[in-house]
């Protein structure tokens, strides 16, 4: 079953004289239980197409269906609490709040989402899967640029989402990490029934795909 669908989307940036065709007539299809790489050099359209998947943009034209349900037929509290619930975003930004401690971030989520959650022992098993477990006293600030990644990677999954939506999500890893960050994505696809979309220029990362697209110049085709 599809569950993210994007048809004939098309993003325009800018007006007149400047103005820019980012997305051409976009058509992708992502399958629960998939790993779904997106791959491209900067400036290509790879973080626009993900927010347009996860409706935190909109396009000029086309349409996103997201469980089977045309996005842009719900109204603006219906999408955010269908991305609330159903869509975790791993974002180049970490989007970390400075003044909580890395375990705080998750009682942060909490409170924004008060149900459907990992548990207590799914969280540590997770922190520790990702090699961050004894960060968790420590605030941001206090993390490298690679340590911040993986917090915002555990962050992401802990609200438990059907849908994962990850922008350069190891892009500051080592390839010991890359490689650990890209078999628990490809496991939790799996074993978990999610369906997992990474947009990247990180191509250590192919090996954990079931299907590989790459946008150029902002037009899509699948590679594999």
């Amino acid at each position: 079953m599809s569950a993210i669908q994007l048809t004939n989307i098309n993003k325009f940036f800018g007006q007149k004289s400047s103005r820019v065709h980012v997305l051409h007539d976009i058509n992708f299809t992502a399958e629960a239980g998939q790993l779904s790489l997106v791959i491209g050099p900067s400036g290509s359209g790879k973080s626009t197409f993900l927010t347009i998947a996860g409706g935190l943009q909109t396009p000029n034209s086309g349409s996103v269906n997201l469980d089977q349900q045309p996005l842009y037929d719900l109204s603006a509290k219906q999408r955010d609490a269908l991305r609330l619930n159903k869509i975790g975003f791993i974002l180049q930004a970490y989007n970390l709040v400075p003044y909580l401690t890395v375990r705080e971030q998750f009682g942060l989520a909490d409170r924004v989402k008060k149900q459907g959650n990992l548990t207590v022992a799914q969280l540590d098993a997770l922190l520790h899967q990702l090699g961050i477990a004894e960060f968790q006293q420590k605030y941001p600030a206090e993390l490298s640029g690679g340590q911040k990644q993986r917090v915002a990677i555990a962050r992401a999954l802990y609200t438990n989402p059907d849908i994962v939506l990850a922008d350069e999500p190891t892009a500051a890893l080592d390839s010991t990490r890359v490689k650990e960050v890209g078999q628990l994505l490809a496991d939790l696809a799996k074993t978990q029934n999610k369906a997992i979309v990474v947009v990247t220029h990180d191509l250590r990362l192919r090996d954990y795909a079931d299907q590989v697209y790459e946008i150029m110049d902002g037009k899509i085709s699948k590679t594999a």
